[in-house]
């Protein structure tokens, strides 16, 4: 199967989802009054537009700035509409000292907190290789109880009803199925280019990239893994796409089915308002970009 020229993707938010596509993004929101907030607004930053930004391995930094900056203010956007609150758009600045803090907590616990647990029986191991394995089951152990413990949360789990709203649509559509909610509804929630097996691959890569640094003190050690997570995640996202295109050969899904798995974390069912949601956000991006009929049938994606 070749790969397609574009991958439309989406994100879940609170009682939405926001969509992106090529030159738009949409956020449909469920408003309490049940009717359906759509908002779209074109992508008009160096990262959408410039085509260095769709270079292999750069464009996994482009993933980055996607999810964090643009889902940021989408996810912000959706609260205001869920919750009925009025209020103005988040200035830059706001966004910024949001991500800061979003991206210092993240990698405080994701990063710099296995290291230190690390070397505390660094001291014990003299295989290099086995002390970033550690390090990266350490990492990874965090990210597992994170997934769960948020999972318990009851609007969290909304979100991941919509995260599964989300990919059913998306399935539908790369499978040329309309986009109806009946048919949208028999599609498998986990998608193969989703963010969280991205996540779970972003720990395995780390483990072979961090391996070439060695053991060095353990503050270089700290510096090395905050500055190579770009490095790691260019990589990681070429390895999902890639994946994602190759997805008809046995061993690219077998070696991708933990990825699949993890979903079973971050997606829930979503009912059939849920659904309607992601329709409508889908649906708007593709009317924006002068899309009126589905690609051709993706065999891998039909139920």
């Amino acid at each position: 199967m070749s790969e397609p020229k574009f991958n439309y993707g989406g994100q879940a938010v609170m009682e939405g989802i926001m969509m992106r596509g090529q030159s738009h993004m949409a956020l449909a929101v469920r408003e309490p009054s049940g009717g359906i907030f759509i908002y779209e607004e074109p992508l008009t930053s160096f990262f959408y537009t410039h085509k260095i930004a769709r270079w292999p391995f750069v464009r996994g930094i482009t993933m980055l700035w996607d999810a964090l900056v643009l889902g940021t203010r989408a996810l912000m956007k959706s609260a205001n509409v869920a919750l009925e609150e009025e209020g103005e758009e988040m200035s830059p600045w706001m966004i910024a000292v949001t991500l800061l803090l979003s991206l210092g907590l993240a990698v405080a616990i994701f990063f710099v907190t296995p290291v230190i647990l690390t070397g505390l029986v660094d001291a014990f191991v003299h295989s290099t290789l086995l002390s970033v394995t550690i390090e990266g089951v350490i990492r990874l152990g965090f990210f597992l109880v994170y997934l769960v413990l948020i999972g318990m949360l009851p609007d969290i789990r909304r979100v991941f009803a919509y995260h599964g709203a989300e990919h059913k649509t998306i399935n539908a559509y790369e499978a040329g199925a309309p986009l109806d909610v009946d048919t949208v509804s028999q599609y498998p929630k986990e998608h193969r280019r989703c963010g969280t097996g991205f996540l779970l691959v972003v720990l395995v890569v780390s483990i072979l990239v961090f391996g070439f640094m060695g053991r060095p003190d353990w503050f270089w050690r700290i510096g090395s893994r905050i500055v190579l997570i770009p490095v790691v995640a260019a990589i990681s996202y070429e390895i999902v796409r890639w994946s994602a295109a190759h997805c008809g050969n046995r061993l690219v899904r077998a070696l991708m089915a933990p990825t699949l798995a993890l979903q079973s974390l971050t997606t829930r069912e979503p009912d059939r308002s849920q659904i309607e949601v992601g329709i409508a956000a889908l649906q708007r991006v593709l009317a924006a970009e002068g899309l009126t009929t589905p690609p051709a049938a993706d065999p891998e994606a039909v139920p």
